[in-house]
């Protein structure tokens, strides 16, 4: 009787702490989870809508760059520490620049920045806080900041 199974070998390097940014629907789900947020922040804190989406805006950057740029490696112990030396962003896409996934990632600090600058009137504080915040993960998302690090920590750098 024949085989009627495929046997696949799982890809040579499949990082599950990334991987899962490739399943359909990630991308919508994203703009689902901020455009949520936004709404949660607006009912709770009874602010203005602008000022809800500063909210969200310096609430995103402050989780993706904790979580994307600075944590380094892995949650999982199977990849015997192979991305131990790497954040989130360096492992994405197999380090690979210029992505989709990249490019989208990059695009939605912008689009909140001015959203969120658009909707306050470009007044201040909002505008310090909300430029202050792309920039940073704008310039934390630069090809060229890949593997560079400001502040070693245990001195690697």
């Amino acid at each position: 009787m024949p085989n009627l199974y495929v046997k696949a070998a799982p890809p040579a390097d499949l990082n599950r702490n990334t991987d899962w940014f490739m399943y359909p629907g990630v991308w919508t789900t994203y703009i689902l989870i901020l455009f949520f947020s936004w709404l949660i922040v607006l009912s709770i804190f009874g602010c203005t809508p602008g000022v809800a989406w500063t909210v969200v805006n310096l609430a995103h950057f402050l989780v993706t760059y904790h979580f994307f740029h600075w944590k380094k490696g892995t949650p999982f112990s199977e990849d015997q520490g192979m991305y131990n030396r790497l954040t989130w962003w360096e492992q994405i896409d197999n380090g690979k620049q210029l992505t989709r996934n990249r490019k989208f990632l990059t695009v939605v600090p912008v689009v909140l920045y001015l959203i969120a600058s658009h909707t306050t009137d470009y007044q201040h504080p909002m505008l310090f806080f909300n430029t202050l915040a792309v920039i940073v993960l704008v310039v934390a998302k630069f090809p060229h900041m890949h593997k560079v690090r400001i502040f070693g920590i245990n001195g690697d750098q």
